[in-house]
C-alpha cells in the first residue's frame, strides 16, 4: 500500500539535478499526520512543485539555448517545472472529491521529465 503524500514529501525529477519538497496547500482542509494532504491537483509549478535545481532536458528551451551557445555541449539551465496533474491518484481515497496522492504517483513535466514521490512526508498513513 502506498504512503499518503503530504507537505514535506521529497520529489525527484528525471532531468533535475536536485530533489525538491512538495508544498501541499490545505485547500481540501484535510490534514494527515499534522501536514496538509496532497491530491492529484497539487501540481502547480513553483507553488506546489518547486524547481529541481538545474534542468538537463534538451527539450527545455533554456537548456537548448545554453547547449547551442556551448557548441553542442549539454549545458544545464535553471529548472522551472511545467506540470499538469499527478497520475495515478488513490481512487478510493478522495480529498475534496479528488484522488489523494501517494508513493507511486508521478507527474509529467512538459520538458520530458518524470517527477516522482520518494518519501511521502508521512510514515503511518496509507492510501488506496
Amino acid at each position: 500500500m502506498p504512503q499518503a503524500a503530504a507537505t514535506g514529501a521529497m520529489l525527484t525529477c528525471s532531468f533535475g539535478m536536485a530533489p525538491a519538497t512538495l508544498n501541499a496547500l490545505p485547500l481540501a482542509r484535510v490534514m494527515v499526520e499534522g501536514k496538509a494532504a496532497a491530491d492529484i491537483s497539487t501540481a502547480i509549478p513553483v507553488a506546489n512543485i518547486p524547481p529541481f535545481g538545474m534542468c538537463t532536458s534538451i527539450s527545455n528551451p533554456t537548456v537548448a539555448a545554453a547547449t547551442a551557445a556551448a557548441l553542442g555541449v549539454l549545458t544545464p539551465a535553471p529548472c522551472v517545472p511545467v506540470t499538469a496533474a499527478w497520475i495515478p491518484g488513490a481512487p478510493k481515497t478522495l480529498l475534496g472529491g479528488k484522488p489523494a496522492l501517494g508513493t507511486g504517483s508521478t507527474c509529467q513535466c512538459a520538458f520530458g521529465g518524470v517527477i516522482q514521490i520518494g518519501f511521502a512526508g508521512t510514515t503511518k498513513t496509507v492510501v488506496n
